[in-house]
């Protein structure tokens, strides 16, 4: 367990580049549904936790703590039926018909001003996409992007302990996030602690329907809340394979399948969709250029080698694996060193709904 001293450490590192900022109607409803017929016709679309993580201390190296000592955690614990899929990634739209969406000069307008910046290019878009679901997330951040060690070449549970150890801070990449929300639900909305995890939270509260945000989510603590009724949120039969898809022959119409076994259903106005647009920005022609030429990028072993050294000089005893890209035991061991216990605090009206049993 860490000391107080070195708790509020590594709170204040987890601050973003400007507080949040709200965007009101960013898509059109034309656009909405054109985004939509994409999720209906593209299906199968995974679980979050089945695409991301390959064990439990994989996923609770992404969450802010907040997890007592001794607890033993599974995968199972923390399934709720959040589906995701991507509409551009690697600066490439994937999907034709969603070309001014993804190339959104609007949204690289708002990227470029939130950090003062002069150039920007969109990186990635994904949707996440649920009915009514809980939300055991204590609080986590997006997976950060470094150079060399980004996102799309390295597991979500590394980048995280990297950002929040603050020692690879300047080999990040600045992004700034566009998060837009289709939700009809009347209470639920967006927790985020923009002073740090240790400090007063925040919330961008209901409605939250085509509503969002200016972000940068890499370093900045935030969940998403849970929403919908209860009794629904989890469905039975719910699994890692389970997909989620669009109805056939009704473009309002959602399931949610494990094998052959329609496990929920669901219309389009019980939808919590979520949009997550991401753009890198670059403060001047110099930055921009030097991550771009890749002179100046991290490695592996290097990135591994500064970790245990900075582990290693508090006294913490932690070996060095042979594959420490999936080694739990050495996963659990960096995360606890870089674990400040979680969020001090929690909205009264957004509490963490409690992991499942084992």
């Amino acid at each position: 367990m860490l000391d107080e001293t070195r708790r509020r450490e590594l709170s204040a590192i987890l601050q973003p580049a400007s507080p949040p900022r709200e965007i009101d109607k960013p898509f059109t409803e034309e656009q909405k549904r054109r985004m939509l017929n994409v999720v209906h016709s593209g299906g199968d679309w995974k679980l979050i936790l089945a695409q991301h993580f390959a064990s439990p201390e994989e996923l609770l190296a992404t969450f802010a703590g907040g997890f007592p000592e001794g607890f033993s955690p599974t995968l199972d614990m923390f399934l709720t039926p959040t589906f995701r899929g991507f509409f551009g990634n690697y600066s490439a739209a994937l999907y034709p018909e969603l070309h001014d969406v993804f190339y959104n000069a609007a949204f690289l307008a708002q990227a470029k001003e939130y950090w003062g910046a002069q150039y920007a290019k969109p990186q990635m878009m994904l949707f996440n996409v649920n009915g009514p679901c809980a939300n055991r997330d204590p609080g986590h951040l997006d997976t950060p992007s470094f150079r060399g060690i980004r996102y799309e070449n390295s597991p979500t549970w590394l980048c995280s302990i990297m950002g929040r150890s603050g020692l690879f801070k300047d080999y990040l990449i600045k992004m700034a996030q566009v998060i837009t929300w289709f939700s009809n639900d009347p209470a639920s909305g967006f927790t985020y602690w923009p002073s740090g995890p240790l400090e007063k939270p925040a919330r961008v509260k209901s409605p939250i329907y085509n509503r969002a945000v200016v972000v940068q989510n890499e370093m900045l603590v935030h969940r998403g809340e849970a929403n919908g009724p209860v009794e629904r949120r989890h469905p039975h039969g719910l699994a890692f394979e389970s997909t989620f898809n669009g109805e056939p022959g009704d473009p309002d119409g959602w399931q949610v399948r494990t094998g052959d076994a329609v496990i929920a259903s669901y219309h389009t106005d019980e939808l919590r969709f979520l949009v997550h647009w991401s753009a890198e920005v670059f403060m001047d022609f110099a930055e921009l250029k030097t991550n771009m030429d890749r002179t100046d990028d991290l490695t592996f072993d290097r990135v591994f080698d500064t970790l245990i050294k900075d582990v290693r000089s508090r006294g913490v005893v932690i070996g060095t694996p042979s594959d420490p890209l999936r080694d739990p035991a050495f996963i659990g061991a960096l995360n606890a060193a870089y674990n400040f216990g979680g969020p001090a605090e929690y909205p009264a009206e957004a509490p963490v709904d409690a992991p499942l049993a084992a």
